[in-house]
């Protein structure tokens, strides 16, 4: 699913009013049914609302809403934001309209006309939409802080006033939703932590923009759908064996953390490559063997023997911060030349030794959560500057970089993905090691490493999914997802 700028989803609009055709009134008019169709299935008849509205379109939203509440019996009071600028057109006749049912229309020209809103009021935020291009200040930034203050419940329509869609609204005023009804799809706002505060429970109303809009452009963002991912999957040959399916190497574990070297060979064992040797420290031998027999270890003390012949490396869970490991990174770096994972404390020890950037092979997967990303390629004041910097960094290094998060970002090729499988189960220890074993493996099967990426990432969660079967986001562990990988890749292929 492409992820649009505000500018794509004004011209996508504008598409559908020239194509299909429909006015821009009409169109208005079908996005506020959508919205009181869900207020009316949501069971919310008896309570008064208030109804917030700017000048704008985002405004003619909230006009349309209110006509066609009354319409239906409910009690409405409208509050239209009053700062002198006449508002649009559609905006205008809106409240032409709403002017023949009721008088409980009220213009808000300073902080005298604030309403009271009790704790029992429905609130509909449509003081600003997608359009916003700059913070909120003055009148507006007061009005939507007295909202906030208010316990009622609130609806943004489209977007939260004040929150921009494709850039960082952090440290702005913005609207406290309890819901957030937007139009048609996803929007890149609602992917990204910073955000999480403020827009609350997220429907989609499909309010039937053409399609064909989004077949003549490109995007930086994309939505990654289930679709996509089946493509990706490879079948497998019924006469096939195991030197088909690659030889992974995962490089990991230490003293205190050789759980996270056993759980990256779960996910590596379950996700189908056809060997997998582990590099660990010798005294851990027995701990990996009884849990994975399947798994052939190289023992630490003897060194990297042979690294050729491994179809794909993966190095960093548990691995701990020591002379020895920063000698295996390095020399990985010197002599692998095929694609490898990166993650955990190899990213820390990259981290002390950013001239190594350079010796990365070319289309190795780096897999840092946010902290881990920021030490490694400075500081980034909120999600935007991450992405942006994580995609400059693709043509940078030649690398794909994984940003872990509820919605993992996948930035390849000066192109950014973002992960939609996945729950707060995986707020645990474990779950990127899992992440790893899981890359490292596919990398093994000759999957390009774009693929790769995307494929584990999106199974992963899919995994962590399908585990809350037999398991709650509490009780969720790292190697109930390895139990669910089976399960993930039938899904896909029902």
């Amino acid at each position: 699913m492409k992820l649009l700028s505000a500018q794509q989803i004004q011209q996508w609009d504008a598409f559908t009013m020239q194509k299909e055709p429909i006015e821009s009134i009409d169109l208005m008019e079908r996005a506020a049914m959508r919205c009181v169709d869900w207020i009316i299935t949501s069971n919310y008849i008896l309570q008064h609302i208030k109804i917030f509205c700017g000048k704008g379109n985002n405004g003619g939203d909230g006009l349309a809403i209110a006509r066609l509440l009354i319409e239906k019996g409910f009690s409405v009071f409208v509050y239209i934001l009053e700062f002198g600028a006449k508002g649009t057109n559609d905006f205008q006749t809106n409240l032409q309209r709403l002017h023949f049912l009721t008088t409980h229309i009220y213009f808000i020209q300073s902080e005298d006309h604030f309403p009271f809103i009790d704790k029992t009021d429905l609130i509909i935020d449509a003081l600003y939409g997608s359009g916003l291009n700059r913070p909120l200040n003055n009148l507006s930034a007061l009005l939507v802080a007295h909202i906030n203050q208010s316990s009622g419940n609130v609806i943004s329509i489209d977007v939260p006033s004040g929150m921009s869609i494709d850039k960082s609204s952090n440290g702005n005023i913005i609207a406290k939703a309890n819901t957030t009804l937007t139009f048609q799809q996803y929007k890149l706002c609602f992917l990204l932590a910073e955000n999480e505060q403020y827009f609350g429970e997220l429907i989609v109303m499909n309010i039937q923009l053409h399609s064909e809009y989004l077949q003549s452009i490109t995007t930086s963002f994309e939505l990654i759908e289930s679709d996509k991912i089946i493509s990706l999957l490879k079948n497998r040959n019924p006469f096939s064996h195991k030197g088909h399916y690659g030889h992974a190497c995962i490089i990991a574990g230490n003293v205190g953390k050789m759980g996270a070297a056993i759980m990256a060979c779960g996910g590596a064992l379950r996700s189908g490559c056809g060997l997998l040797s582990a590099n660990i420290p010798k005294e851990f031998l027995h701990a990996l063997h009884t849990t994975y027999p399947e798994a052939m270890v190289l023992l630490r003390e003897d060194g990297m023997i042979d690294i050729d012949k491994y179809s794909s490396i993966a190095i960093g869970p548990g691995l701990g911060i020591n002379e020895v490991t920063e000698q295996i990174l390095e020399e990985v770096l010197n002599s692998f030349q095929k694609p490898i994972v990166i993650d955990a404390d190899a990213l820390t020890i990259l981290s002390f030794h950013k001239e190594w950037l350079t010796k990365i092979p070319k289309g190795s997967l780096l897999t840092p959560h946010p902290k881990e990303f920021d030490r490694l390629f400075g500081k980034c004041e909120n999600d935007f500057e991450r992405i942006e910097k994580a995609i400059e960094l693709t043509k940078k290094y030649n690398c794909i970089v994984i940003v872990k998060g509820h919605h993992t970002l996948i930035a390849s090729n000066g192109q950014g993905y973002f992960n939609n499988t996945g729950n707060a189960g995986l707020a645990k220890g474990g779950s990127g090691d899992v992440l790893s074993g899981i890359l490292v493996s596919l990398l093994a099967q000759q999957y390009q490493p774009e693929a790769a990426a995307l494929l584990g990432v999106y199974i992963h969660g899919l995994a962590a999914d399908i585990a809350l079967e037999n398991q709650s986001m509490e009780s969720l562990l790292a190697t109930d997802v390895i139990g669910a990988i089976g399960k993930a890749f039938n899904y896909l292929r029902e």
